[in-house]
């Protein structure tokens, strides 16, 4: 094993009525390695296991009428009660669009835990009672509806797992990007110094590293101003 897990495994359990769906882009670049060394883990769970009829329904028919299914209480709840008994300290997160936005802040907090039990929801949602019961966190990661919770879970995962001790090769690599400061990034550039006539800023080649920082700065603010200036009023 990888000397990159110096701490207990970030331990991921999701669940999902596709578990077939999950590594998918987990089990690749950074976060794949990631997991193949040990330094996290996933199991994906499947919520019809844990179905009792004869054709292991796990949604109905919503109370009050309307359109769709509704994911069942008494089926969500053995799912979650099998991945995560009584003791288990891991958050208990539901994909919802009328959740919190993810941000890095709760990334972070994500990062410094044991691990997070994920319940990816399909239908029209999932039982009111159990979420309540079990005292769900709702997450979203944008204003807009998928038709599952399945994407959000790695999003999220992968927003976590990349900041996780030893994944990034530069001890840096995660202080100075987006949302990190509060600020959007910095533009970035590379070789060649001039493309197509457009040149690397003269700032950036003039090896005065308190003026590089300032320059840094100054662009982080203008395009942060220009793109989100909802984040400088926060």
């Amino acid at each position: 094993m990888s000397t990159v897990a110096s701490r207990a495994p970030f331990a991921a359990s999701v669940l999902t009525l596709y578990p077939e769906m999950f590594p998918g882009p987990l089990g690749l670049s950074l976060s794949g390695r990631a997991l193949a060394e040990g330094v996290w883990s996933l199991e994906a769970l499947d919520i019809r296991a844990h179905a009792t009829s004869k054709h292991r329904n796990v949604d109905d028919t919503p109370a009050g009428g309307g359109p769709g299914m509704v994911m069942r209480a008494d089926v969500v709840a053995r799912a979650i009660d099998a991945a995560a008994p009584e003791g288990d300290p891991r958050p208990r997160i539901l994909m919802s669009p009328r959740g919190r936005p993810l941000d890095q802040r709760r990334v972070r907090d994500l990062v410094e835990g044991p691990g997070a039990v994920i319940l990816c929801g399909r239908f029209e949602g999932v039982d009111e009672r159990v979420i309540e019961a079990r005292a769900l966190e709702e997450i979203s990661i944008g204003d807009y509806v998928l038709s599952g919770g399945e994407l959000g879970a790695m999003v999220l995962l992968d927003a976590v797992v990349r900041l996780l001790p030893g994944v990034m090769g530069a001890a840096d690599s995660g202080s100075e990007e987006s949302f990190e400061g509060g600020l959007l990034e910095y533009p970035h550039y590379t070789r060649p110094r001039e493309w197509e006539g457009r040149a690397i800023p003269p700032t950036l080649l003039s090896g005065d590293h308190a003026a590089i920082a300032r320059w840094r700065r100054a662009e982080a603010e203008r395009i942060t101003r220009e793109r989100r200036p909802d984040l400088l009023d926060r």
